[in-house]
């Protein structure tokens, strides 16, 4: 059986592989681990919460991988789209590494348009939150995000 995009399982696993691809890009950056190899140590991890009732539970790992090659593959575009809302004082590359992993992982959904765009900036907002618990961040995630995406064209 195919899953329906509207089961609470598939959104559940689409959440689960935004909040690993923001953790497998800021391991990238953090320790210099490539694709390959963070991406066999997502999968292992992967298995591992599979057998673990404590686990965040099962992410969609073809849609990670989506998000992570888009990341790196179009991170220069997102980069400038983040620069360009950040102010001046604060660029990307000043930011805090888990919210430049978060602002990567999201621009990659936008670009690619793997969802409608108000459900990757609502789902990025949570993710936010699981990282960040002053109630601020989340809404500074929001606001960066909204405008992001208006910037984005998404090409036919």
């Amino acid at each position: 059986m195919t899953a329906d995009f509207r089961s609470e399982s598939w959104q559940r696993a689409r959440r689960v592989s935004r909040l690993r691809s923001v953790q497998a890009l800021f391991q990238m950056e953090a320790s210099g681990t490539d694709l390959a190899r963070v991406s066999q140590q997502f999968e292992e991890r992967h298995l591992a919460d599979s057998e673990d009732e404590e686990g965040i539970g099962d992410s969609n790992h073809e849609f990670f991988l989506a998000l992570l090659e888009g990341a790196l593959e179009h991170q220069v575009r997102i980069d400038k789209l983040t620069d360009s809302v950040l102010v001046e004082k604060w660029p990307i590359n000043r930011i805090d590494p888990t919210l430049r992993a978060l602002f990567r992982a999201a621009g990659a959904e936008l670009i690619l348009a793997k969802s409608p765009t108000r459900v990757t900036i609502n789902e990025f907002v949570e993710v936010a939150k699981a990282f960040y618990l002053d109630g601020k961040t989340p809404k500074f995630v929001n606001a960066v995000l909204d405008k992001m995406a208006r910037d984005i064209t998404v090409p036919n």
